[in-house]
């Protein structure tokens, strides 16, 4: 099988992130993993430069930095790196996948949207919108926020949450029959103990054939349990 990691996050691009692209590579390509998604919290959200006098364009370059980073150490080390990225708004959150970085580098102007606005405009443009961990709770997080008519799918298992608050998005994505998803959501590189993701019998091969198995069903979430004595990779065997 072949196994992708969907929702990473690496430093210095999100602040909250505490292991290098390098580090986050390596640990991916340990454990055999095909290749992962980089997305990294947007400008809109925990973005090293996010609160500096930079003009957007030079935010966006910052912001891709990680990504094409990453695509190099991939050639180096043999593991695919694809561009993503996590939207964000008072702790809802948002991971797109389609546009490249040259399209957000063209349009400024999503920076002035609303979310019930952006998200439109993204999937217009060919942008494939997971609400991520739809009922995290958290005291940040004042109140929980849906938006069934503005996103393709719902991450059903986030490796970060309880298992409540994936249960409920399995819940929710199912009575709206949404698409699927898996991530383990790392900021912690190797210390992170649960991952999760989707994998493939084929590889994909680009983010464009992702998004279109992802929408035929035609890929699978898994589950690795690394505080096993033995690591236990435990796919769920349900296709989504």
């Amino acid at each position: 099988m072949y196994r992708y990691e969907t929702h990473l996050h690496t430093s210095p691009v999100s602040i909250c992130a505490k292991k290098t692209v390098r580090e986050n590579l390596e640990f991916y390509k340990s454990l055999g993993y095909d290749g992962v998604f980089i997305t990294n919290h947007f400008l809109d959200g925990n973005f090293v430069a996010r609160h500096t006098d930079l003009s957007y364009e030079e935010k966006i370059k910052i912001y891709i930095s990680d990504y094409l980073e990453g695509v190099e150490i991939g050639k180096e080390i043999g593991i695919r790196v694809f561009f993503g990225v996590e939207l964000s708004y008072r702790g809802t959150d948002f991971l797109v996948y389609g546009p490249e970085p040259e399209w957000y580098l063209a349009h400024p102007e999503i920076m002035e949207m609303e979310k019930s606005t952006e998200l439109p405009y993204l999937i217009k443009e060919g942008g494939f919108v997971i609400q991520a961990h739809p009922f995290r709770e958290a005291k940040y997080i004042d109140h929980i926020r849906l938006f069934p008519n503005c996103t393709h799918g719902v991450e059903v298992f986030n490796a970060n949450r309880t298992a409540l608050e994936n249960r409920m998005a399995d819940c929710y994505a199912n009575e709206y029959g949404f698409c699927k998803t898996a991530g383990s959501d790392n900021h912690l590189g190797e210390e992170q103990k649960i991952l999760a993701g989707l994998e493939s019998d084929t590889p994909i091969k680009d983010v464009k054939d992702f998004i279109e198995r992802v929408k035929n069903g035609e890929m699978s979430i898994f589950i690795i349990d690394r505080e096993k004595d033995t690591p236990v990779i435990a796919a769920t065997g349900e296709k989504i």
